[in-house]
């Protein structure tokens, strides 16, 4: 399942339902087909159309300074961040490095006792450590004291973070836990969501924004199709795809409490 997970996307997503329409369109002989994928394929290949899809699904949010959040039993690192490969013992960081740094200001703060790192690991990738194991590592380095940090079992998606959290917190009915949430802005919404359900009360901590600075003005660079921009389409609307099959899916990944 989560293989299927994984990969189905792929073809309702930017660009491959671009070339799942053209090659309908000649498979098929309609040609309508060919140029609906040509202009889609150019619309979400616009920075300015990935910057307003991005800063839809990253709303309501936006970066709370450290000292004005409340403290908690827990602050909770989501998995996301690190490439592993050869001569980088404790991985590479990806551009959700913002995810480590916002958990260990927050415990430098004094804003809970305990800094909680997943274990993120997919199927297949058995060779690399989970990312946990890494990030708990690098925070040790960063003065935080091995007896606060705690590790989650493996887990290989957001759902799984949040079972596996709430195993290793102890939540029970009646008995939740409050945690400090931190993951990037435009996956919050659908961590809150996973997180409250599996019973923690949830104060969320939003990093790593991906939409354009507000202060920056719109250029003609903005309406020219590129990577990047196409990038950003499709990571927002992979994101509004996960939160609809969660919220239809959170009886099936999140047992009842």
């Amino acid at each position: 399942m989560l293989i299927l997970s994984k990969f189905l996307p792929l073809f309702v997503l930017p660009p491959g339902i671009c070339l799942l329409l053209a090659i309908a369109g000649l498979l098929f002989k309609r040609r309508y087909l060919v140029w609906i994928s040509l202009a889609l394929l150019w619309a979400l290949s616009l920075p300015v159309a990935g910057d307003a899809l991005m800063r839809r699904i990253e709303m309501p949010y936006h970066r709370i300074p450290v000292e004005s959040v409340r403290r908690a039993d827990a602050i909770v690192v989501l998995s996301g961040m690190l490439r592993q490969l050869d001569g980088a013992p404790l991985g590479e960081f990806g551009e959700a490095a913002d995810r480590f740094e916002g958990g260990v200001d927050l415990f430098r703060a004094g804003k809970a006792p305990v800094l909680v790192f997943t274990g993120g690991q997919m199927p297949w990738q058995a060779d690399a450590a989970p990312e946990g194991e890494l990030l708990a590592a690098r925070a040790r380095l960063r003065g935080v004291p091995a007896g606060s940090i705690r590790l989650t079992s493996t887990v290989a998606n957001t759902a799984g973070e949040a079972i596996a959290t709430s195993a290793l917190l102890g939540v029970a009915h009646g008995k939740p836990k409050r945690i400090i949430l931190v993951t990037s802005a435009f996956h919050m919404s659908r961590a809150l969501m996973l997180f409250r359900a599996a019973g923690f009360e949830v104060e969320p901590y939003p990093v790593d924004f991906r939409a354009t600075d507000q202060m920056r003005q719109t250029t003609m660079l903005d309406f020219l199709p590129d990577a990047n921009g196409l990038d950003a389409s499709a990571m927002a609307l992979r994101e509004m795809i996960g939160r609809t099959v969660y919220r239809f899916g959170m009886s099936v990944m999140i047992p009842a409490r």
